[in-house]
């Protein structure tokens, strides 16, 4: 039986998404893996939608994993849960078809980062947020980020060791806003490189600073170098909300796409 799985988690205290055994130290994945082995009382793994990095977080990662050990939906959350650390929770448990994929099936995925644009850092929430101290002109930021929707080569905004095979990817929107001291960035796309988003948002806080122009997102899109882009924006800002699929897969409504979107 395969089943799809909800996760939420705060990655301030993992090296990231991925189980790179006992010497890679503590992952979002080991300790998922290792609560379900006991609830399953047999040792299960599980695929993600989309790897993070160390210090980034989740609102809703998906996974599958695939056990003949019967227990319900309601069983596989509780149980997991129960033996988590309480940095991570699964939030929900779905029977799905063989045929079903947390990776391959997701036609989308989006991402959240915020930042908290003032003199001093913060001392709240500085887990989830991240923090700049030159006023940033959100507007400018909002516009200047429009040259990256479409499916464009973004090399120029792809990590030095990202290990995909090409850096073409469908961004399929991208949001700015101020609200207060608080200023966000969301991002659809249908894949993201190695720490696209970061790289993106370190290039829209120089345009937001003043420090370049509007066009120069698009001129670095165009010219492919990641050495002309801005810095890596911090992880602590960044929040994968989750992945998108059919209907079909019967997920629940924050993971499923809208009828018309999924008929694109």
């Amino acid at each position: 039986m395969r089943y799809a799985l909800g996760v939420e988690y705060d990655g301030s205290g993992f090296r990231g998404w991925q189980h790179l055994g006992e010497e890679g130290g503590a992952s979002v994945q080991g300790a998922l893996q290792a609560a379900l082995s006991r609830v399953a009382a047999v040792p299960l793994e599980v695929i993600c939608a989309g790897r993070t990095d160390a210090g980034v977080h989740a609102v809703c990662q998906v996974v599958h994993f695939d056990t003949d050990v019967v227990r319900s939906p309601r069983g596989w959350v509780l149980g997991t849960t129960t033996y988590l650390p309480p940095a991570v929770c699964a939030r929900w448990c779905v029977p799905v078809a063989d045929g079903f994929s947390a990776r391959f099936s997701a036609r989308a995925r989006r991402y959240r980062y915020r930042l908290v644009n003032r003199m001093v850092r913060p001392a709240l929430h500085r887990q989830t947020l991240a923090w700049e101290h030159r006023p940033l002109d959100a507007e400018a930021m909002h516009r200047a980020a429009q040259a990256l929707v479409g499916e464009q080569d973004f090399s120029a905004f792809r990590a030095a060791h990202c290990q995909a095979r090409h850096a073409r990817r469908e961004l399929q929107w991208i949001n700015v806003r101020r609200e207060g001291e608080i200023v966000e960035v969301e991002v659809q796309a249908n894949a993201f490189l190695h720490h696209m988003v970061r790289n993106i948002v370190g290039s829209l806080l120089e345009v937001g600073a003043g420090t370049q122009d509007m066009g120069w997102i698009g001129r670095l899109l165009q010219g492919r170098d990641r050495t002309l882009a801005g810095p890596t924006a911090p992880p602590e800002g960044l929040v994968f909300v989750g992945p998108l699929y059919p209907p079909r897969w019967s997920l629940p409504a924050e993971v499923t796409l809208a009828d018309a979107d999924a008929e694109k």
